[in-house]
């Protein structure tokens, strides 16, 4: 998708992505690189597809980035040792020479995604360098921090965009030569995706993809818990050290656009006969006769293309509620946003089905999970008597205006993808 925010002449200073020596598998120490690897930490759908990942191979990255235990203490304490004891045994080993990541991912449908892993100078919201569209929930930040500082190691990137134009040629010519030599991995996920990565440690090369990369800003794409845990973490700790930078994958969607999916709500005290007796005379609500997910998605689809529409799911049956009650909106929706904001789906569920409507609380995991797998959330939903909330995506154009006006979208509005698999590279700040 295009970068946000104001003209990129304007801002103060633009994007400082820094080589750096990265931490991967030592492929002859583990079953597969395939199998070590893991979507990020936030896609997991736990407990099954955390410990489908575990047993997929002893390394498995999720026993650093969703450690299991008692308590949070003794899980980043596990993190930690974990990491050292990989370290130690040589299952994880640090390239040789400082670089910059090419990663390109690609599916059987003709899906292609190319881009730059490096470390990214943290930068102040104020400097409009890197722009969020989304809020945060501050006990996921906590959690990551705790995390990071506990293994001293950036374990996962997140997904930065940008728009390349002229000036960044030598980046996109990098990318695009790069990919032509033989990769350092190569390997295929169980999703389909084949990964390959490569190495770029020419330092006049990295400078010159530095020189143009400090023009641009970039849109945060997937990450913004991660985002905002590498500025706290920066705050502690003071400057210069290696927590003044953090590690990400940026990618040019001028020549690779993301994919733009919902995530889904899953309410888990309320069952959905509640959940419908409660939005009579504020929303219509309709069974349809749809029993396949495909059909109801296409269903609710056509009805977000008239106005806010969502679809519960947890009983066997889908309910597509849509047509709010105007007075309803004005009385919950705060007026201080622009439209494109008040109108969201995302902005109306937070705002007025789940504040006002159903009372139910959205930053407490003990009462709502965020699932991004929409089969996984409905089958949740129908073995916990609980209610799946199913989203249309919001459109990219939205995001991108709204990130322009400075305006952050309700927590876990979006997902964009594909996104960087886990266990690639990582980067410790102990190097």
């Amino acid at each position: 998708m295009n970068s946000a925010g104001p003209p990129e002449a304007t801002a103060r200073r633009g994007l400082e992505l820094t080589p750096f020596r990265g931490l991967r598998y030592d492929p002859d120490r583990v079953g597969s690189l395939a199998a070590v690897t893991s979507p990020p930490y936030d896609v997991v759908v736990r407990p099954d597809g955390l410990l489908h990942l575990e047993s997929a191979d002893p390394h498995n990255i999720v026993r650093l980035i969703l450690p299991q235990a008692a308590t949070p203490e003794a899980r980043n304490e596990q993190a930690a040792h974990t990491l050292r004891r990989w370290l130690a045994e040589g299952v994880l080993t640090t390239d040789p020479d400082p670089g910059l990541y090419v990663y390109e991912q690609r599916d059987g449908d003709g899906l292609l995604q190319r881009g730059l892993i490096g470390t990214l100078r943290v930068s102040d919201p104020a400097d409009q360098v890197v722009l969020p569209h989304e809020d945060v929930m501050p006990h996921v930040v906590a959690d990551r921090a705790a995390l990071m500082r506990a293994t001293s190691a950036n374990l996962e990137p997140l997904l930065l965009t940008y728009r390349g134009d002229d000036s960044t040629r030598t980046t996109t010519a990098l990318v695009e030569r790069t990919c032509e030599r033989p990769p350092l991995l190569s390997t295929t996920t169980e999703d389909g995706f084949h990964h390959r990565l490569w190495s770029v440690t020419d330092s006049g090369t990295l400078a010159r993809v530095r020189s143009e990369l400090a023009r641009h800003q970039a849109l945060i794409a997937d990450g913004h818990h991660r985002w905002a845990t590498y500025r706290t973490l920066r705050a502690e700790h003071p400057s210069p050290s290696p927590w003044d930078h953090g590690l990400v994958l940026l990618v040019d969607t001028a020549r690779y656009p993301l994919r733009v999916r919902a995530i889904h709500r899953l309410l888990h005290d309320l069952p959905v006969k509640d959940a419908v007796a409660a939005l009579e005379g504020h929303f219509r609500v309709r069974r349809l006769a749809a029993t396949a997910l495909p059909q109801a998605l296409d269903a609710l689809a056509e009805a977000a293309g008239a106005g806010n529409a969502f679809l519960l799911a947890g009983d066997g049956a889908f309910h597509l509620v849509d047509r709010p009650d105007p007075g309803l909106l004005s009385r919950t929706v705060p007026a201080d946003r622009p439209e494109a904001w008040r109108t969201l789906d995302a902005t109306v569920l937070h705002a007025t089905l789940l504040a006002h409507v159903w009372r139910v609380p959205d930053d407490s995991a003990a009462h709502i999970s965020y699932i991004h797998d929409t089969g996984a959330t409905v089958a949740k939903a129908e073995r916990d008597g609980s209610t799946a909330v199913l989203m249309h995506p919001v459109r990219e154009e939205v995001v991108r205006d709204l990130a322009r006006q400075g305006v952050t979208m309700p927590r876990k509005s979006t997902s964009f993808g594909p996104k960087p698999a886990s266990g690639l590279v990582l980067r410790s700040l102990d190097v």
